[in-house]
């Protein structure tokens, strides 16, 4: 959507994005094979050397089948539904039927933010779920399953799927900026060296208020 939005003011110029986890961006950045790359989790320490911003904050929602009765879960549940101790939605109070767990690959942004928003130190998810590659096949496997459980950018939630309620907070934008959802991560460019060129000139639109008002369209916190 940002680079949408900035080819009305450079047409001249092309953004090429390409997927594939937070850990491919930032190797693709230190490459130099990338530009500019993209990460939804905080750099690790011996990432520290490339050139970082943190552009918005996201929220990270736990999705279900719309059909699926249940609106809150505590994050005790959230843990023992992915770490394979809860098995079957009425142990929840929702139906009984075997929960079928979604989760994302190894070194995707997206489950390295759940395992440390989420999980407790020595937790691992359950080997028996479903792994996906993107955000949005997370989405489309929870849409065509009622029994299933995922996590996805605040940002990508839409009808097709039902974000519950934690602890008794709504996943929104709002209760991201007052604080009271706790679950979000950041957003991230990096670079091996300070953007130079049009890849400055992006950034510099992505931190502009169009920018800014691009992403809070898409359910992000701009910061």
């Amino acid at each position: 959507m940002l680079a949408e939005a900035f080819a009305l003011l450079h047409p001249n110029v092309a953004v090429d994005i390409q997927g594939g986890g937070s850990t491919a961006g930032i190797t693709a950045a230190g490459a130099g094979t990338a530009s500019i790359g993209m990460s939804s989790r905080p750099l690790r320490e011996s990432e520290l050397y490339l050139w970082h911003e943190e552009i918005a904050k996201d929220g990270l929602a736990i999705i279900v089948h719309p059909s699926n009765p249940l609106e809150n879960l505590t994050l005790d549940q959230i843990r023992g539904i992915y770490t394979y101790q809860i098995t079957n939605w009425s142990e929840v109070g929702g139906t009984d039927n075997k929960i079928h767990v979604i989760t994302r690959e190894e070194g995707s942004g997206t489950r390295g933010a759940f395992e440390e928003l989420v999980l407790l130190p020595g937790m691992r998810i359950t080997p028996r779920a479903i792994v996906q590659d993107s955000n949005g096949s997370v989405r489309q496997l929870v849409l065509g399953d009622p029994n299933s459980i995922g996590f996805i950018s605040l940002g990508l939630v839409n009808n097709d799927v039902k974000a519950v309620q934690i602890d008794g907070v709504a996943a929104t934008r709002e209760n991201v900026v007052n604080g009271s959802y706790t679950l979000f991560r950041p957003f991230i460019f990096i670079s091996r060296e300070e953007p130079q060129g049009y890849a400055a000139v992006f950034l510099d639109f992505v931190l502009s208020e169009e920018g800014k008002r691009v992403m809070a369209l898409e359910g992000l916190v701009p910061n």
